[in-house]
């Protein structure tokens, strides 16, 4: 496992603190951490900010409010696939696959401490073929079945949940099963409307079961990008209406009559069409069940976020779902898109959890059964050895879910001209500051908290998070 930095430089950056502290009582030092572009530092711990009374003058300011206050995070992940679940579970020994699950969900030790994931009802384009989970033709569903997510997907969860309590698991399906859709196939089409009330049974047997196995679902969502028909891997097409109706009229009451208390979100698919979501929010009916909206990458630009939160402030955003992979191979390019538009961005725009596609792909970008052959997961496992590579997602991603607790809530920023960065503040009242320096020249700035501030630094292509407590009437 690489360590976020070397046992000299972290005794070093202590022997500093120790230093400001005792020549000042009132000293109030933050932690840092940096990565940057050309792979120099990788999540590295720097040595710690000192703050002190007075603003800085020869340099921009990124002043911090928390007492302006917004969303409460979830957390950041991502997906456990049929595919990265049948990678851990068989393609690592016990150790390997203890440990890369510690590094993964746990916070020991420079762990990501992931509290967010995605699950699949049945499978995706990242299975190992396709398969749902009621295969034969039966309204009512006789067939019903979670044996196939029992073998390695539910034993992945578990294992994420002992080592993270907090975690939080949403589910998703790609396609109803074939024999209720007008192409009678997992791939392409629509769900016939008269077997609504059977795939909204299906989806309280799912719930039920994975309960039953010890696997929660507090999110879902009824369709996996429903504006698209992939014509390899299961998919299906569901218009605003349609869900609308579905909602509103099947699986809403069903769920509340049930007592199942899993959140619904609508859409789970990408930026550049808010009015599909905001047609279904426009449905008094569905609008009653539906909790959130869930988004994508792939398409448009993170604004739209902002712009259904703003028609709908009481329904939560989540962005659920982005992919890296070979066609953006560059480190330093790849990772700073993503610190800007999902680390950065989502949030802004009122996502809750922020979730990136496969946990873990082997070294061909697989297995997957159609669909993208050059997916990248956050972690490459080595299919022979079990060697685990870390991807540029690893890194952008531990920028923020190592540091943002389950429970904290994104507060008020002003960023310096030349950089973007997001704030938070954690349940015990820790700050953490995310800042992203996009441009290629080093950017000087101050980090204002109150009263105090701090001089700090950012090397091109570089992201930095800084976390700190203040001290009382600090």
């Amino acid at each position: 496992m690489r360590r976020l930095a070397p046992v000299v430089a972290a005794l070093m950056a202590l022997t500093v603190a120790g230093c400001a502290s005792a020549g000042d009582p009132e000293a109030l030092t933050a932690r840092v951490w940096v990565t940057t572009g050309d792979r120099s530092q990788m999540l590295s711990e720097q040595a710690p900010l000192r703050f002190t009374a007075g603003v800085p003058s020869d340099r921009p300011v990124i002043a911090v409010d928390v007492s302006r206050r917004f969303q409460h995070m979830v957390g950041f992940g991502a997906a456990i696939t049929d595919a990265s679940a049948w990678l851990i579970q068989t393609r690592l020994t016990p150790a390997q696959r203890d440990a890369l699950m510690l590094e993964l969900f746990g916070r020991e030790e420079g762990g990501l401490g992931f509290s967010f994931t995605r699950v699949t009802i049945g499978a995706s384009d990242f299975s190992l073929d396709h398969y749902s989970l009621a295969d034969l033709l039966d309204t009512t569903l006789k067939d019903f079945s979670t044996q196939r997510m029992e073998e390695y997907v539910f034993p992945t969860v578990r294992q994420a949940l002992a080592i993270n309590p907090d975690l939080e698991i949403m589910a998703t399906p790609w396609s109803a099963p074939g024999w209720m859709k007008t192409t009678g196939s997992m791939i392409q089409g629509e769900l016939k409307s008269e077997f609504y009330a059977t795939y909204a049974d299906y989806f309280r047997r799912y719930i039920e079961a994975a309960a039953a196995q010890g696997v929660p679902t507090d999110y879902l969502s009824i369709q996996n990008e429903p504006d698209f028909e992939p014509d390899s891997y299961p998919g299906m097409r569901w218009s605003p209406e349609g869900r609308a109706n579905f909602i509103g009229h099947h699986l809403g009451p069903l769920l509340r009559t049930t007592g199942i208390e899993t959140k619904i979100l609508d859409w789970d698919h990408n930026w550049d069409q808010p009015e599909q979501p905001l047609g279904v929010l426009s449905d008094p009916n569905a609008r009653a069940f539906v909790a959130g909206v869930a988004w994508h990458c792939y398409l448009g630009d993170v604004a739209a976020q902002t712009q259904v939160h703003d028609a709908y402030p009481d329904k939560s955003a989540f962005f659920t779902e982005c992919s890296g992979g070979e066609w953006a191979s560059d480190f330093s390019d790849s990772f700073v898109w993503m610190m800007k538009n999902l680390i950065i961005g989502s949030t802004n725009g009122w996502a809750r959890g922020v979730l990136m596609w496969n946990l873990a792909l082997d070294e061909a970008y697989g297995p997957h059964a159609g669909g993208c052959g050059d997916c990248r997961g956050v972690v490459t496992i080595d299919s022979h050895t079990g060697a685990v590579q870390r991807n540029q997602e690893y890194y952008a991603f531990g920028h923020a879910s190592r540091f943002v607790r389950a429970g904290a809530q994104r507060v008020g920023l002003a960023v310096a001209d030349g950089l973007t960065g997001v704030a938070f503040l954690n349940p015990d009242g820790e700050r953490v500051l995310i800042v992203l320096n996009e441009g290629a020249v080093p950017v000087a700035f101050g980090i204002q908290d109150g009263r105090r501030q701090a001089s700090a630094e950012l090397p091109p292509q570089s992201a930095a998070t800084y976390v700190w407590r203040p001290k009382p009437g600090s």
